[in-house]
């Protein structure tokens, strides 16, 4: 008789609901095969849980744990049925393996590994409602944790931001039930695109800079030119005045010369001839 690989306590989630406030759930993975079980965890809404961790190695005839914690909710569904659901899937991986090594294609049935999944529910009850008090019989009493799991279960729900992160550390994201390879295609190809995009933006930037850039050398080079001719126009344009003045000064000293001797020559000769 086929036995399963994984015992799950309880068979479904629970949480107390109070609005604007995270609830939390403890998940116990029982091994009792002696092979290594590797695990991974789904929900419908990753965005509304958060699991940690949300896969993981359970050793021969040991346990593992997860904590699911559902973000503070604005609003109650009707009549506190929620429809949302976890899968819980598992395989035997050889010894030795880690978590590093659990992917997607762990996980296929028609890969002649041995696959099993097992959905769990959701299910909401009120602070005031308990499993102790019968509201939840069906199922066993669910296994308290220590003071010290407590304290820590708190310090992780208080470092939860709004979009289901948390501050001090860094989880695998909780992978929503479906084709998720397709959506990861899909935005894997939509950041290739915007890198490019930014790529070739930058490009042109750069080109246009460089273009900028010998323009200005280009502008300054023939600034220059122009000063020099400029200081060489004014040097030539001195020098012609200066040959223009000495010329002119060369012209008018005979003709002065001329009128000078002339008139002393009338006066002599008046002088000499009454």
């Amino acid at each position: 008789m086929a036995t399963d690989l994984l015992l799950i306590h309880p068979s479904h989630i629970t949480f107390r609901f109070e609005l604007k406030k995270p609830s939390s759930c403890v998940v116990r993975l029982t091994n009792h095969d002696s092979h290594y079980v590797a695990f991974k965890v789904k929900t419908t809404s990753p965005k509304k849980y958060c699991v940690r961790p949300t896969v993981g190695i359970v050793q021969p005839h040991g346990t593992s744990d997860f904590t699911v914690t559902m973000q503070a909710q604005r609003t109650a569904p009707p009549d506190f049925n929620c429809k949302d659901k976890f899968l819980v899937q598992s395989a035997v991986v050889p010894a030795g393996t880690t978590e590093d090594d659990i992917s997607s294609d762990l996980f296929v049935k028609d890969s002649g590994r041995l696959v099993e999944e097992k959905k769990l529910r959701v299910v909401l009850v009120t602070p005031s409602s308990s499993p102790e008090n019968g509201d939840l019989s069906q199922d066993p009493p669910i296994q308290m944790p220590s003071p010290l799991t407590v304290e820590k279960s708190l310090e992780v729900t208080q470092g939860l931001e709004e979009d289901g992160t948390d501050r001090g550390t860094v989880p695998r994201p909780v992978e929503k039930v479906g084709d998720m390879k397709q959506v990861n295609d899909i935005e894997n190809l939509s950041f290739h695109k915007d890198f490019k995009e930014l790529q070739s933006r930058l490009s042109i930037m750069d080109a246009k800079f460089r273009e900028a850039e010998g323009t200005i050398v280009k502008l300054n080079e023939e600034k220059c030119r122009n000063t020099r001719e400029k200081n060489l126009l004014k040097q030539e344009l001195e020098m012609m005045k200066k040959k223009i003045k000495i010329k002119r000064a060369q012209e008018g000293f005979p003709f002065l010369f001329v009128c000078v001797v002339s008139l002393v020559s009338l006066a002599v000769g008046y002088y000499i001839h009454p």
